[in-house]
């Protein structure tokens, strides 16, 4: 490439913007690619529009080039991948992402990680819903706010079914109420047609019915961390990075959260939510992604679907530049 490149404008954009590396690389980064494999990616984009002898490009016809350059550069599965989100993209429906999973399975990290790839502003954790929760209602009312999701066994009423297990009641009577807080934060978001990412421990499945959401693409899933010493280390992981979440309170009552992530494992199958195994931030991302445009395509009307294999190309708009927009 020159050392002082042509901007290329995209024609057919509201405001005629040149070509952006760093906005192409956001949207690539919705495939499931890292951020540096992404921008290289961007980079090899704009030598393409270089090498051609026109100052201008239609948004169909970059994203075609970016399909092609993405199937040189990092195969096929990424270019269709890019395909779907440019047309989960062009559909103007709110995407909300549920993210449950038992304490310490790396829910926060994997929808940090997400919006930032996703381009999505707006991350709630369910904690923050049970906070304002607690505020609300006091101990006498509702126990079972006012402690941990793993330790709420102590504090649930008395007597109890037979067989019955005080921390699986307890934490179903947690979760039952703080799902309350939380369908109404998702109906806020299909209102004001706002993307949202959700995570915690109380989003279990079976809790709250995804498809009363018509109006936005909601995507649920529970991470999980099948390796029991990998799950005690990330409490260990994650007390040295935050001294206020020192990690004894979590290994005193490691049981709990593993019988709890257990149950929650076993709702899941039952009601076809998928389990994404927790073991590589990279592999566990990629794996998200994949289900977060799967799972939108199967919502998307017919006649809208991806052109993957087709000759209609949809209309080029990057995952940033998408959800950052004041709509």
């Amino acid at each position: 490439m020159s050392p002082n490149p042509r901007h290329i404008v995209i024609s057919d954009d509201e405001h005629a913007l040149p070509y952006s590396k760093g906005l192409m690389a956001s949207s690539i980064m919705a495939t499931g690619l890292p951020p540096a494999r992404a921008f290289h990616v961007a980079e090899r984009i704009e030598d393409r529009l270089q090498r051609r002898n026109t100052p201008e490009i239609t948004r169909a016809e970059l994203s075609e080039l970016a399909r092609e350059v993405l199937v040189e550069e990092v195969g096929r599965r990424y270019a269709d991948s890019f395909a779907k989100w440019q047309v989960v993209n062009r559909i103007d429906r709110p995407l909300i992402i549920l993210i449950g999973g038992a304490t310490g399975v790396g829910k926060s990290t994997v929808a940090t990680q997400l919006a930032g790839r996703l381009g999505i502003t707006r991350i709630i954790p369910t904690d923050a819903i049970r906070e304002v929760m607690r505020s609300m209602f006091s101990e006498e009312l509702m126990p079972t706010l006012h402690t941990s999701s793993f330790d709420a066994d102590h504090l649930v009423r008395r007597p109890l079914p037979r067989n019955a297990d005080p921390v699986i009641i307890g934490y179903r009577e947690q979760a039952a109420a703080v799902a309350v807080g939380a369908q109404a934060l998702v109906r806020r978001a299909v209102a004001e047609n706002t993307d949202l990412i959700l995570e915690g421990a109380h989003l279990v499945p079976g809790f709250m019915d995804p498809a009363e959401f018509t109006d936005a693409f909601v995507v649920q899933f529970i991470i999980t961390c099948d390796d029991e010493d990998a799950h005690r280390s990330h409490f260990l992981a994650r007390a040295h990075d935050n001294r206020s979440r020192p990690s004894d309170r979590y290994l005193e009552f490691f049981d709990n959260i593993r019988k709890i992530q257990r149950y929650v494992k076993s709702l899941a199958l039952e009601r076809d939510v998928p389990v994404v195994p927790s073991y590589s931030l990279d592999a566990t991302l990629a794996q998200v992604i994949e289900l977060v445009v799967s799972r939108a395509m199967e919502g998307i009307p017919a006649g809208d679907g991806p052109p993957v294999n087709g000759s209609r190309q949809p209309e080029l708009q990057t995952a940033s530049a998408r959800r950052t927009h004041d709509r």
